[in-house]
């Protein structure tokens, strides 16, 4: 007797607005999986060293921290070296927006390119994309930039999904993940 007061005092009180349901939100960051791109790195590394069209032009590819150093006598080497570490992130999932790499250059002999890693969303992007959100989207939706990430929040889980919907379809220079989806 007494647990059907408990409720029926409760959703009396949510009717009233005592009781406020809480907003569900999620994250929009660019995040790189770093184990993958190790992975991706060494499988590279390995197949340079194996494979018969680099055997003796000296290529090779170097990591310290989150910079890449590809090397090879010849400027086609040098951006085949880069192809196959490429493909490597590929095929672990790693998008190609995330690694940005210069153009092959002459040092001595030996062509050189320098890859690194992007992440985080910058401030300029994350405005851009929350006017997307802004205009294109469900008016419920209400977004908040948070340092590297965009913060979504609605009171419908529809409206956050039409979101995620609109935020994939759309041509970035970036890529994005979806975090702390509540």
């Amino acid at each position: 007797m007494r647990s059907v007061e408990y409720v029926n005092s409760r959703n009396s009180l949510i009717d009233k607005g005592v009781f406020k349901l809480a907003d569900s939100s999620f994250d929009i960051v660019s995040e790189v999986d770093h184990m993958e791109v190790d992975n991706a790195f060494n499988q590279a590394d390995r197949e340079i060293a194996t494979r018969f069209d680099f055997k003796n032009t000296d290529s090779k590819i170097e990591k310290s921290g989150e910079k890449f150093l590809i090397e090879g006598q010849s400027e086609e080497k040098a951006k085949a070296v880069l192809e196959v570490f490429k493909d490597k992130l590929i095929k672990r999932q790693v998008s190609l927006k995330h690694l940005e790499s210069t153009d092959p250059e002459l040092s001595g002999k030996i062509y050189k390119i320098s890859c690194t890693l992007k992440e985080g969303i910058s401030t300029e992007n994350a405005k851009k994309l929350a006017k997307i959100i802004r205009d294109e989207g469900p008016k419920s939706v209400k977004t908040q930039i948070q340092g590297e990430t965009l913060r979504v929040t609605s009171k419908s889980r529809d409206d956050l999904q039409d979101t995620m919907a609109l935020v994939k379809g759309q041509k970035l220079d970036f890529a994005v993940q979806f975090t702390n989806y509540r």
